[in-house]
């Protein structure tokens, strides 16, 4: 039988929580008051590719943790069962796919920002499109990150949740402005074991109050309009965090910063079984969840009334009584949200001013110059992303939200990179056209189904639950009513875990026709600049620069076999 819970946060939880905050405040002004203090651009956005694997590794973790898995994935697993945890068996493949397909390419390259490799591939038109595509997907994805944690302390504390969110930005703001990548890394590396120590503690907790996991089913039925099925969980989620490692410059940036490409391939594993771990821990609180509330639904008793209260809730419930441990849940959750938001600045940073600020600068500008810039662009991006918030706040399902905006931007991203890397034949018109084309294509899709969603025209089927087992009368029924889907197109169904992969058709297709439509490029392809699963013997150097010299070398080496 479940009982109300009363939210109470002690002097215990302030403690840990202004603690942690402190100490995150403490190494950014280390890193930039200190040493090198971060003044040039390569000790600011690439740690002067000096940084060790380990920090690496658990910072790509941190800073993919946020807010979205701890409390978007538990109550996602409790509405709609437990199918995400096949996101575990995706991310063998994507560690495999980054480490052997493109891994190597951006390593070798030499770059600081992802996106000038297209440039070296393709042209500068390509590069800053897909610049803009990361800008954009940072604007639609950081807000929500500050948001998610923001809630879970006004929940908590009983403040404002505006009031909160601007003093909290403001310390991550200014910890990534002056700390750069170094205070970034190590911040995030302490902010995961916090994150880390309170997914577990609460996990532990809940199946002690709980005394198991609640029944899930996972279908294997083909289809494409489920979200809790196999073929959603195991193949769009392969291909959107393929897109995230290895077309998003927070990702790239720190497998790039570390001194050699098997240091990068070591930080990929370490950051594969990580987040295999998180991601579990996440599956399984949101089955202990549904244990417990299945038979008293908090949501149909109005105790919350939104899907992002439900672990914080939960938490209060099964373990308010122990000092400290609450503090210790809300730093976690608020230790993800800065790690991500910390991570996200700095690459934004790095990404505008590479991208467009540095094209209206002149060219003899200082490197303590340019850091400064970097800093004044990570400050205003912060307050744009904190600005947004009050808006974002307005739209519900964080989950389903966030795979939305990634696979947005993601997926044309990634056919844009693979066109690059895989395809010889892909010329820049092709890569840049196929690009457009599946934005759009994407966003016609996108924008109808998720209008159709906020009208209650499209129904997504939920595990039952119910008011039974609550200790007090209940007799109201406040189940929502939704409108049938009855002649809505099957297109605007599609579960959002397709988003990626569908924006990532859409544009290897296009771009494929384009390229076989216009002509070649003017020079031949650099072998280095292609994967090496389609390199060809012989013709690593880059000891050709036009189609015909290319043409004659391979006609060489075709004879000598």
């Amino acid at each position: 039988m479940v009982t109300p819970t009363t939210v109470t946060f002690s002097w215990y939880d302030y403690l840990i929580f202004t603690g942690m905050l402190t100490v995150s405040v403490i190494i950014g002004i280390y890193f930039g008051c200190f040493g090198s203090k971060q003044s040039t651009t390569s000790e600011y956005l690439m740690g002067g590719k000096k940084m060790h694997v380990f920090p690496i590794a658990m910072s790509l973790v941190a800073s993919h943790i946020s807010g979205v898995t701890l409390l978007g994935v538990p109550a996602d697993v409790y509405k709609f069962g437990g199918a995400y945890w096949l996101s575990v068996f995706a991310l063998v493949i994507v560690s495999l796919v980054t480490i052997f397909v493109y891994l190597p390419v951006l390593y070798q390259a030499q770059i600081t920002s992802v996106y000038e490799y297209l440039e070296k591939r393709f042209d500068q038109k390509t590069r800053v499109f897909s610049s803009f595509l990361f800008a954009v997907s940072q604007i639609l994805f950081l807000p929500v990150v500050i948001y998610i944690p923001a809630l879970a302390f006004a929940a908590a504390t009983g403040i404002n949740l505006h009031l909160v969110t601007p003093v909290i930005c403001a310390v991550c703001i200014f910890y990534t402005t002056i700390g750069g990548l170094k205070a970034v890394v190590w911040t995030d590396t302490l902010q995961f074991t916090v994150t880390l120590g309170a997914v577990t503690t609460v996990l532990v907790l809940g199946i002690k109050a709980t005394g198991g996991f609640g029944n899930s089913m996972i279908s294997f039925e083909l289809d494409v309009t489920r979200s809790d099925n196999f073929w959603a969980a195991f193949i769009g989620l392969t291909v959107l965090w393929i897109s995230q490692c290895n077309t998003s410059q927070s990702c790239v940036q720190k497998l790039l910063s570390v001194p050699t490409l098997s240091d990068a391939k070591l930080a990929t594993i370490y950051y594969g079984v990580g987040m295999i771990l998180v991601k579990t821990a996440a599956v399984l609180t949101g089955l202990v969840i549904y244990a417990r509330y299945h038979t008293c639904d908090p949501f149909e008793t109005h105790q919350i009334t939104r899907k992002d209260q439900l672990l914080p809730f939960y938490v209060f419930d099964v373990a308010g009584n122990v000092p400290g441990l609450s503090g210790l849940f809300i730093a976690g959750v608020f230790s993800a949200g800065l790690s991500t938001l910390s991570a996200h600045l700095n690459c934004l940073s790095g990404t505008v001013y590479e991208d467009f600020v540095s094209k209206l600068l002149p060219k003899d500008i200082t490197e303590r110059t340019k850091s400064n810039i970097l800093k004044l662009i990570v400050v205003v991006c912060g307050a744009i992303c904190t600005l947004l918030v009050f808006v974002f706040e307005r739209l519900g399902g964080i989950l389903p939200l966030v795979i939305t905006f990634q696979g947005l931007t993601g997926g044309p991203l990634l056919g844009m990179f693979t066109l690059g890397i895989l395809s010889r034949r892909a010329t820049s018109k092709g890569a840049l056209y196929g690009g457009i084309f599946g934005m759009v294509a994407l966003a016609s899709v996108v924008i109808p189904a998720k209008y159709l969603q906020t009208q209650g025209m499209i129904h997504i089927p939920a595990k039952p639950t119910s008011t039974i087992g609550c200790q007090f009368n209940f007799t109201e029924n406040y189940s929502n009513q939704t409108i049938g889907d009855d002649g809505v197109l099957q297109v605007f169904k599609i579960s959002y875990y397709y988003y990626t992969l569908l924006g990532f058709a859409f544009t290897t297709i296009f771009g494929i026709i384009v390229s076989f439509c216009t002509k070649k490029d003017g020079t031949a392809v650099s072998e280095k600049l292609l994967s090496p699963v389609v390199r060809r013997k012989g013709l690593e150097e880059d000891n050709y620069n036009t189609v015909e010299k290319a043409l004659h070398l391979v006609t060489q080496n075709s004879d000598k076999l």
